[in-house]
């Protein structure tokens, strides 16, 4: 048995019959084609996955590396980067080179496989706006396939291997258009209002990732310290008729703009108003800076994390009668 709490930024413990740490395509096609009937449960950088128990099958640590410049023309440049590497220091790299378009997504844990599965995004920005395509290996056959952006189907916060394609494949590398004359992405009001404070008025990408690490690290925990996974509900979209009947009862909802004249409501807001914000149950609470996220406060068991989750979510449906939808990976 392996233990996977330094393998989830939760820290919660549970016991995997075995782990395969998995750093190239031949070698998982090899594994696959001498073992493809038992069942896999593939992780990454554990930063999007909560344990509510033990899982019974082989856990498959994606370490595949590697980052190369795939095309390049004067303005664009095309990049393949393995599953395995870390998505900030993919960033990192890209601002090095003054490459534009993931500056927004800085300091967001976990790896570059991860990315297109949750469409990982913030401030204004997805990945599937840089997303070219993205291959993977069918766990049940070790075949290798290739996804566009329009086979990954992105939505907030999801695509095609959450859905119908979830735990079916193993992501080897991503595909990203950047852009050698980037353009700064600022809309989202809090980069703003950094860039103010630090008198910056005609910001690089560079500028823009700092600020939005300077966020981040405001905000939201550092899990070296408080076990989390980040966001652990999406931010709920509602029919503009529903939004209207909350906005009728309580007038100061926040609220943004969403595709299909839909309105997104922030969960953080919801779960704020319902007071749990900074309150605990047991070991596991809700953090006292952003209520969207859950913290181990050391010794949680993910069980106890889950059932404070449902909690959250019932108070929540009995106050707004809104459903929040879980985004952290429960096994």
């Amino acid at each position: 048995m392996t233990s996977l709490k330094i393998y989830n930024t939760f820290g919660v413990e549970a016991q995997a019959p075995e782990m395969l740490i998995i750093e190239s395509e031949d070698q998982l096609i090899e594994l696959l084609r001498t073992r493809a009937k038992r069942p896999y449960l593939i992780l990454g950088g554990g930063s999007n996955v909560l344990f509510r128990q033990s899982p019974s099958g082989t856990i498959l640590l994606n370490r595949i590396k590697g980052r190369v410049v795939v095309e390049e023309t004067e303005t664009e440049v095309t990049i393949g980067v393995g599953a395995g590497e870390n998505w900030h220091e993919l960033v990192l790299w890209a601002l090095e080179h003054n490459w534009g378009g993931l500056e927004n997504l800085s300091l967001i844990p976990g790896t570059v496989g991860a990315a297109p599965i949750q469409n990982i995004g913030a401030y204004g920005v997805e990945l599937k706006d840089t997303f070219v395509g993205l291959e993977a290996i069918e766990l049940r056959t070790g075949e290798e396939q290739v996804f566009s952006a329009e086979d990954c189907a992105f939505g907030y916060r999801d695509s095609y291997f959450k859905r119908a394609g979830k735990g079916k494949y193993f992501i080897t590398r991503v595909y990203l258009t950047l852009q050698k004359q980037p353009v700064v992405n600022v809309s989202y009001g809090a980069i703003k209002e950094v860039l103010q404070a630090a008198h910056i008025d005609h910001p690089t990408i560079q500028d823009v990732s700092k600020a939005v690490v300077k966020i981040r690290n405001s905000k939201l925990p550092d899990p070296a310290f408080i076990g989390n996974a980040g966001s652990f509900f999406k931010n709920p979209e509602l029919e503009a008729e529903e939004f209207y009947r909350l906005q009728a009862e309580y007038p100061q909802i926040p609220h943004f703009t969403a595709p299909e004249g839909r309105v997104k409501v922030p969960a953080g807001w919801l779960i704020e108003q319902c007071g749990w914000k900074g309150q605990r149950r047991g070991n596991a609470g809700c953090y006292e800076k952003q209520a969207l996220v859950l913290v181990n406060l050391g010794g949680a068991t993910g069980a106890e994390i889950w059932a404070l989750a449902q909690e959250i979510m019932e108070t929540v449906k009995r106050k707004f009668g809104v459903t929040l939808e879980v985004e952290v990976n429960v096994i």
